[in-house]
């Protein structure tokens, strides 16, 4: 990743929390008990324009071809791509498709090229607000190798659905580009972006029992999304929770449903929709949630206080409805069978907006997540993280430079929080 691409993040660092008819072909994969498990997913999110963290939403695709690297986080021997269209207002128009194994950047290594077909066809359709799955791909995949998925759209897609936080580099190139190994076509100047399109995760199955409710889901907010961690290295929090695991020899896929700058009582065109309003799609929606780790909160308590737009517009929570927000999700996952910790939120009392009231929220919410008993278990993220001799800020080793965020230190110290007995 270049010193520029890095740069692209600090302004959005200092400012606030943030990165924030159907059949069974184009139903969301929610029934348990399939043979897929879940390797890779993200967080859809509405097109949107930011100038600290550019993109191509907005513009979408016309004659590209869009080559996208993820890192599965289980093993089998096929595989499916899942698509997204949930914020399209017209249907969405793929040309072709293709699945390789990722040779670093845009290079994908020769003869691991598969064509990704669609009810057998190579061309499909993802219907206004839907997803679609692809037939399953004969391609081997181990847990943490990177995959390259390559979409072409010939015709003009409109504003694309994507998730704005990759930490790692998305490519386009002009035309038909499915097959290229080399990647030479995707290193133009401007043909690079930090964000998902279109993509919703992938599945595999003959790795190990299928729809066996194994797969834990750290849903939040930046602080699950990543923002901080190195670009390109897969550093995240729920990232060096899966390595821990599978260190341990208890290897559990770790699905990051983080979106940064969110909220768990209010939309934002900028951050997703909130918590309340996504939880059950984002979290809940997959076809082997077993588990699921809650870190929302902060930003309901910190977006007041910074510059007001159309951003973090908002009102001011307090600690009894981000508390009621809470109490909600988990009445949504205990009706779906899935055990669901609470995360306390970290201190930010060297961050630029932190004040005395925001505070005394953060502390009320989090002695709640600790004593209630309302969760089936609490991860003390908070208290992985703080300074010992002040509480109220990040322990300076494991902090960002913005004093909000956390560095690679401070996202293996949230993974290590994570008790795997609770899990």
């Amino acid at each position: 990743m270049t010193t520029k691409k890095t740069a692209l993040a600090l302004p959005l660092a200092a400012a606030l929390l943030a990165v924030a008819g159907t059949t069974a072909a184009t139903a969301p994969a929610t029934a348990h008990g399939t043979p897929w498990n879940s390797a890779w997913g993200t967080a859809p999110q509405a097109p949107t324009h930011t100038d600290w963290y550019p993109n191509w939403s907005e513009e979408g695709f016309r004659d590209q071809s869009v080559r996208q690297v993820v890192r599965a986080g289980a093993e089998g021997s096929e595989l499916r791509v899942r698509l997204t269209n949930a914020y399209g207002k017209t249907p969405l128009r793929l040309t072709g498709a293709t699945v390789a194994r990722s040779a670093g950047g845009p290079a994908v290594q020769p003869g691991s090229v598969r064509t990704l077909r669609f009810g057998g066809a190579g061309a499909a359709t993802v219907p206004a607000g839907g997803t679609l799955a692809s037939d399953p791909v004969a391609l081997p995949v181990k847990a943490f190798e990177q995959l390259t998925v390559t979409l072409w759209f010939q015709g003009p897609t409109g504003p694309a659905t994507f998730h704005n936080l990759a930490l790692g580099t998305s490519y386009r190139a002009d035309g038909d580009h499915l097959r290229d190994t080399a990647g030479d076509a995707y290193s133009a100047p401007g043909n690079q972006s930090w964000s998902w399109y279109h993509l919703a995760g992938i599945d595999v199955r003959g790795g190990g029992p299928g729809g066996a409710r194994r797969a834990v889901v750290t849903f939040g907010d930046s602080l699950s999304d990543g923002f901080g961690a190195t670009p390109g290295t897969d550093r995240r929090y729920p990232d060096a929770l899966a390595e821990r695991l599978a260190g341990q020899g208890r290897p559990r896929a770790v699905l990051n449903a983080g979106i940064g700058g969110n909220k768990v009582l209010n939309d934002s065109p900028c951050f997703g929709e909130s918590a309340l309003h996504c939880f059950r799609r984002d979290a809940l929606g997959r076809p082997d949630t077993g588990t699921v780790i809650v870190l929302q909160g902060t930003n309901d308590i910190i977006q007041p206080d910074t510059p007001q737009d159309r951003c973090t517009a908002g009102p001011r929570a307090t600690a009894q409805e981000i508390i009621a927000g809470h109490r909600q999700l988990i009445r949504e996952a205990h009706q779906r069978g899935v055990r669901i910790l609470g995360g306390t939120l970290p201190p930010y009392g060297d961050a630029q907006y932190w004040n005395p009231a925001a505070e005394a929220i953060r502390n009320e919410v989090n002695t709640w997540i600790r004593t209630s008993g309302s969760y089936d278990g609490v991860v003390d993220f908070d208290r992985a993280v703080a300074d010992p001799e002040h509480p109220q800020k990040l322990n300076a080793e494991l902090a960002f430079a913005d004093r909000l965020h956390l560095n690679d230190a401070g996202y293996r110290a949230m993974a290590e929080a994570v008790d795997p007995g609770a899990l």
